[in-house]
């Protein structure tokens, strides 16, 4: 692999660029704005907003989708899920599970679903 193209992906990588861009087209294809551009730097002034603890982050989820999204997932409605649907989950959302400390036999009750949600939630947006 060449030198430059080396950089570029370290680039990326160091400044979480894909994810941000991700995140980014995940909101546009939600909302779809009539005007985009506006829109997007709208989102990133939250942003800002959010890392200065002045407003909120812009979530894609708000409490109600997270609450429904369990509740898929909790097809039997025992009150809880297993860690590798709390896993498929933060994938499908395009969050991480690289930290996740969870064993197999560990029960995801909706608490704790929304709290995981949320700080991974948060985190995508530290880039």
């Amino acid at each position: 692999m060449a030198a430059g193209e080396e950089q570029s992906r370290e680039y990326l990588r160091r400044h979480r660029l894909p994810e941000l861009l991700h995140r980014l087209g995940a909101l546009l294809l939600f909302h779809r704005p009539e005007r985009p551009r506006e829109f997007l730097i709208q989102v990133l002034e939250r942003v800002k907003a959010g890392r200065r603890a002045e407003g909120e982050y812009p979530f894609l989820m708000d409490e109600a989708n997270v609450d429904a999204m369990f509740s898929l997932l909790d097809v039997l409605g025992q009150g809880y899920i297993r860690p590798a649907q709390y896993r498929e989950a933060l994938k499908t959302l395009g969050l991480s599970t690289e930290d996740l400390e969870l064993e197999d036999n560990d029960l995801i009750t909706l608490d704790v679903f929304k709290e995981g949600m949320k700080k991974k939630m948060l985190e995508s947006w530290s880039v």
